[in-house]
């Protein structure tokens, strides 16, 4: 069982008989020490944490005053008290200004009043004491708070760091990095275009963390079918009362972003009323919260971006062309994940990565035949698609390696290039019926046995032929030899 301290009282007086009656009065409840002269007393201090100082005033050689005045200075949180008969206003005055005394007591005093004087100043430091050690805890976690913000904006600088934007050693991407690096230290608007899910927020914060604004804040707002006050609302804020629901003042995110750079997500999407407000906000650096008449002046760098053809919405009249050439000062165009099948192997297995820690499910990696299929499929979705594929398959899997039969059936009957030319070919109203049909054929066989892991049974069985039947096929498609390979792979082979 913890017992707990009690707190130290050091008396000063050159008197004998007093130093023996404040020891015997004291003694039940305090820790006392006793001094008879100055010398012995700072003697005393040295050695001991002391709580709280109960010196006479009249003493031989230094005053009560001036010896509570080095203590002062010495020990600054140590309560000090002055116990004197007589009752100088100089003294007490002197003893208030130079010593900084917690409490004038006169002789002759009552020992319950001395005793609760004593425990309120002890009591005093003990709260100081408290207080220092919570400030010293504040520095330690303001401290703490800065350096894991430093490394925070470190981590982040470093993850949207054009060398760590996943993809091929010659894909098409390299051309969109390359303009990253050039435009990212210029102040200017950039408008970023790709269809959805290419990852077009990646390369909005690989501008923000490669510019001049990197260590401010980066705030994402998606415009898209959000109805026109509540978007302005999001965007410039409002004040209480403003509207149904404005319960609270709001800091809008245009101010939020102030001095770093905001992300208009599916900008194409606002209405031609709202497009009006934001113009003005562009060309006047100010917003205006709802239900204010005071201008807020801001510094953000716009990043927008979009889906859509917005030239082509100009041209119909949908899109301001003032709004949209503030915007476009530079325009950054990101290509569909089918545009560029060399970095679905990339791209796979880094999203394999990630989902295996999440997950915590190790696998060893994809069989290239699960590959091929990937790079074959249009990933309409995009790279967003591929994220959940890869998630899908890590989920499914019972087996040390990603095979093509964990994938989607719609991933699992894509056609790949040279096989599409060849299907247009022959199933065109050029071709015969009989070459339409073994086309056909064909696509259909391959997509059975990877389902099915190239096990002849039970993919003669689904298909209703012979296993004789079916080899048969895969001979005449030319899939007998390939059929060796894949097996093989499956047991060797990942990327």
């Amino acid at each position: 069982m913890l017992t707990r301290t009690r707190p130290t009282v050091l008396c000063i007086d050159d008197e004998v008989r007093s130093l023996e009656t404040l020891e015997r009065t004291l003694d039940d409840e305090f820790e006392v020490m006793i001094a008879s002269s100055a010398e012995q007393a700072i003697k005393l201090l040295k050695q001991h944490s002391v709580h709280a100082v109960l010196c006479d005033q009249r003493m031989p050689g230094k005053t009560g005053v001036e010896l509570l005045s080095e203590i002062r200075h010495q020990w600054p949180n140590t309560v000090r008290l002055i116990l004197s008969g007589y009752t100088d206003s100089e003294d007490i005055i002197r003893g208030l200004n130079e010593a900084g005394i917690y409490q004038y007591i006169t002789k002759p005093w009552h020992p319950e009043n001395l005793l609760q004087i004593l425990r309120n100043a002890c009591q005093l430091n003990a709260l100081q004491e408290e207080s220092e050690l919570l400030a010293m805890e504040m520095r330690l976690t303001r401290e703490q708070a800065e350096q894991n913000i430093a490394a925070k904006k470190a981590r982040l600088q470093q993850n949207f760091a054009l060398d760590e934007i996943k993809r091929g050693a010659s894909s098409p991407l390299n051309e969109a990095c390359e303009a990253v690096q050039k435009i990212a230290p210029y102040d200017v608007s950039v408008l970023v275009t790709g269809p959805s899910g290419a990852g077009k927020e990646l390369f909005a914060r690989a501008l923000h963390y490669n510019s001049l604004r990197a260590e401010r804040p980066f705030i994402v707002e998606n415009c898209g079918a959000m109805p026109d006050e509540l978007l302005a609302s999001e965007l410039f804020g409002h004040k209480k009362g403003s509207f149904t629901g404005a319960i609270n003042d709001h800091i809008g995110l245009f101010e939020q972003a102030d001095g770093g750079t905001i992300f208009l997500d599916e900008i194409g999407e606002i209405t031609p009323a709202f497009q009006i407000k934001l113009l003005r906000v562009l060309q006047e650096r100010e917003i205006r919260r709802l239900g204010e008449e005071q201008r807020r002046k801001i510094d953000v760098r716009i990043v927008a971006s979009t889906n859509r053809d917005l030239e082509e919405e100009v041209r119909a009249g949908r899109f301001r062309q003032d709004l949209y050439y503030r915007l476009a000062e530079m325009t950054l165009e990101l290509p569909a994940l089918a545009k560029r099948p060399e970095d679905i192997p990339v791209l796979a297995n880094s999203f394999l990565q990630r989902a295996m820690k999440e997950f915590d499910k190790p696998v060893d990696g994809f069989t290239q035949e699960a590959l091929a299929c990937m790079q074959a499929y249009a990933w309409p979705g995009n790279v967003r698609e591929l994220q959940n594929e890869v998630r899908r398959m890590l989920v499914l899997a019972q087996d040390i390696y990603l095979g093509a039969d964990l994938l989607s059936p719609r991933v699992l009957r894509a056609v790949p290039e040279d096989e599409a030319q060849e299907t247009e070919l022959w199933v065109g109203l050029e071709g015969s019926l009989k070459d339409r049909v073994e086309t056909l054929e064909k696509r259909i066989l391959k997509e059975t046995m990877i389902r099915h892991r190239w096990n002849k049974s039970r993919a003669a069985k689904e298909l209703g032929l012979s296993r004789v039947g079916l080899r048969s096929k895969l001979e005449r498609y030319g899939f007998e030899s390939r059929t060796g390979e894949v097996n093989s792979e499956e047991n060797t082979s990942c990327v």
